[in-house]
């Protein structure tokens, strides 16, 4: 029976590729999904996720990195205390008016002052060396490939950050921050672009890096219980980061209405697979009639509908990954913020399989027509 539903795949091949069409569109809509929230959402901790740190101390209740604010310069020796720590360092963050050479009118960009030296901790994985050095110039700025056009600048080229003039000495990727443009710059030159004289011996976030990272939970509880240096909180990288995620995803309302449209694709995939496999099973059953007169009995029949089922998922998720690969990779090549990990991609094509699976339950409703009687008619 199970050579019976390949064969009726490809001799009746055109009833089913309405179905396959369906499961394969289906997943490649789940797929572009994940990798878009992924991508977007995960920028927010960009900040994070491409530095190297293992604890980042910050203020209490801080729900996004993007969301920081300034805390005692105090911080940075208690840490520095800890037996635990090998190395901190201050990251500087000031949001800012851009004014580019060009027409583009003013840009809130966000100011992210690093330490500039060959080991510094921040954006370690995504600035190269040679490009961090260029950052010891006075006045020097790098940005995001991507955010070149909306800051209407190039390589070189001069701009006006908070009244005070900077230079672009190069681009990377990977800067891009959710919410603003990322603006990389020393610590020295973020302290000239803050017009906040509070700030002046304050930080907004101090970044440390252990000696074992699998410690940095029991570390960061006994740091977050001392208060004799002020008011702040210490999270490990990874908390952190998830924390920023989920606070852009929950509450600011955007994974709602992502999760809404995932839900609808999986609705409409789920009808038009499930008719067309329902189609498929009525447009034989005469020859579904004659087996069930022969002495096949039904339950066979319903093995055949869902082997049916099974190879439409099958061929369906085949071409999404397919198309799914090549949009990422165009995607990519146009810098837009898209993530796919491994076990992403296999939830989102084990739900496009389910949803062909859900539709084979649904068309096997279907073989009650099967009868022989319908033969005599």
């Amino acid at each position: 029976m199970v050579a019976l539903a390949r064969k009726t795949l490809v001799y009746e091949w055109r009833r089913f590729l309405p179905a396959i069409v369906a499961v394969g569109f289906s997943g490649l809509l789940q797929l572009l999904q994940a990798a878009l929230v992924l991508g977007i959402f995960g920028s927010a901790a960009v900040y994070i996720t491409g530095s190297s740190g293992d604890l980042w101390a910050g203020y209490p209740g801080t729900q996004s990195v993007n969301l920081g604010r300034s805390i005692d310069a105090g911080v940075e020796m208690r840490l520095r205390m800890d037996p635990d720590v090998t190395a901190v360092e201050p990251f500087h963050w000031v949001d800012a008016d851009w004014r580019g050479p060009s027409d583009t009118g003013g840009v809130s960009v966000f100011v992210s002052g690093i330490n500039a030296r060959p080991d510094g901790l921040m954006f370690a994985h995504a600035l190269p060396l040679s490009l961090r050095a260029r950052l010891n110039e006075p006045d020097a700025v790098i940005v995001d490939r991507a955010d070149l056009e909306n800051l209407g600048v190039g390589v070189g080229d001069t701009a006006v950050i908070n009244g005070h003039r900077v230079r672009v000495v190069g681009v990377s990727s990977g800067l891009r921050a959710l919410g603003g443009v990322n603006v990389v710059a020393s610590l020295a030159t973020a302290a000239t672009l803050d017009t906040d004289p509070s700030n002046a011996n304050r930080m907004t976030y101090f970044v440390a890096k252990l000696r074992d990272p699998a410690l940095a939970t029991d570390v960061a509880a006994r740091l977050r219980g001392d208060r004799a240096f002020g008011s702040y909180d210490v999270w490990t990288a990874r908390d952190f980061a998830r924390r920023s995620q989920l606070y852009w995803i929950l509450d600011t309302g955007a994974g709602a209405g992502v999760l809404f449209l995932a839900g609808i694709v999986f609705l409409v995939g789920a009808v038009i697979t499930s008719q067309t496999l329902i189609a498929a099973v009525i447009g034989s059953v005469r020859e579904y009639a004659t087996l069930n007169a022969l002495g096949v009995g039904v339950g066979a029949l319903r093995k055949v509908v869902m082997e049916q089922a099974f190879w439409v998922g099958a061929l369906g998720l085949i071409g999404s990954s397919v198309l799914g690969a090549i949009a990422l990779a165009i995607a990519r090549a146009r810098n837009v913020p898209v993530s796919l990990g491994p076990w992403t991609t296999a939830v989102c094509l084990l739900l496009c399989m389910s949803l062909a699976i859900v539709s084979g339950l649904a068309a096997m409703r279907s073989l009650h027509r099967a009868d022989p009687a319908t033969l005599l008619r």
